[in-house]
């Protein structure tokens, strides 16, 4: 028989910090929990149930997920929908759910890219998956070349005033794009709360590309995903390609790109990081919270443990003149 959950009393003073999001009434963790990976049908399912009771006994409110996260699709959203059903019911009111759509999710010319018809559809197989009656924020998952940009954000107006959920997100929109979307939702009463993109030390595009200006001049809170740069800041890879990682699988990771030049700049962020008593992870996610409009960092976890040392960043040293 499982035994029943029952959250920590100390879940909001164990450590976590939470921080405004953008120029709203939304507090979010600085580390929240993605299901990307390690949620999905494929992966133990009371290991999934371990790191959630984690993470919310200490304070992580926020689980990410998208209506293809898995494999398969969809197993990710039935594995909240379980952990709801045997856990977090009671705790609903104090969890904050965000999904998406975007991606492929299934066959035909409805179930992709940002039609009014793949959103509402996708968003409504999401909440039966989830078994939840509403998100409280949906994600316009990617910028769709194809669709009038008025069509896809009308809908997301419309899912908000329909109930199904409380906040909009966009991820991966170029800045003319969301400079749009910013514009449109605001002049409809549903404002843009957050924009999630990958951000990291090996990866700094929003920041290149005007996305974070933008969110810090709009209001606008940003979430990082993929903080640790899928596994490579960290210390995994500082002397070769260990045989159980992702790497060495080989699917979003490849061999080919552990260059050189990558590893000597990894083992100079470990440098770093060892000049400032922390792991290499530990100052990545810390270097991202650092910067300007910056929100929260998305990480996966694969177990306690890992989860557990990643959010070590949040008592990180500041950065001055870190040479990062």
């Amino acid at each position: 028989m499982k035994e029943n959950y029952f959250a920590d009393k100390d879940r909001y003073s164990n450590g976590m910090e939470f921080e405004r999001c953008g120029h709203s009434g939304v507090l979010l963790p600085k580390v929240s929990l993605g299901f990307w990976h390690n949620f999905g049908s494929v992966d133990p399912y009371e290991r999934s149930r371990e790191i959630t009771h984690y993470a919310f006994d200490h304070g992580i409110t926020h689980f990410d997920l998208a209506n293809n996260y898995g494999p398969v699709y969809g197993s990710s959203e039935e594995t909240l929908g379980r952990l709801m059903d045997e856990d977090f019911r009671p705790y609903r009111d104090e969890l904050f759910i965000s999904s998406k759509a975007g991606y492929d999710m299934w066959p035909g010319p409805y179930g992709n890219w940002g039609s009014r018809k793949y959103l509402m559809a996708s968003l409504d197989q999401s909440l039966k998956r989830m078994k939840i009656d509403y998100v409280d924020l949906f994600y316009s998952h990617r910028y769709d070349p194809e669709t009038p940009l008025e069509e896809t954000l009308q809908a997301l107006v419309d899912i908000v005033r329909q109930g199904k959920a409380l906040y909009i997100g966009i991820s991966r929109w170029p800045l003319e794009a969301a400079r749009f979307a910013a514009k449109y939702l605001r002049e409809r009463d549903v404002p843009l709360l957050i924009y999630q993109g990958k951000l990291n030390l090996l990866d700094r595009e929003p920041m290149e590309d005007g996305i974070l200006d933008f969110c810090a001049e709009e209001g606008v809170g940003f979430i990082s995903f993929s903080p640790l740069a899928q596994g490579l800041l960290t210390d995994r890879y500082l002397n070769g390609i260990p045989e159980d990682s992702r790497m060495s699988k080989g699917k979003f990771l490849k061999e080919s790109m552990l260059t050189p030049e990558l590893l000597q700049k990894l083992r100079r962020y470990n440098e770093v990081a060892e000049s400032r008593g922390e792991t290499l992870a530990e100052m990545a996610l810390a270097w991202i919270l650092h910067q300007k409009a910056v929100t929260s960092v998305l990480v996966g976890a694969s177990s306690v443990a890992q989860l557990e040392k990643n959010m070590h960043c949040i008592k990180a040293a500041p950065f001055l003149d870190s040479g990062l």
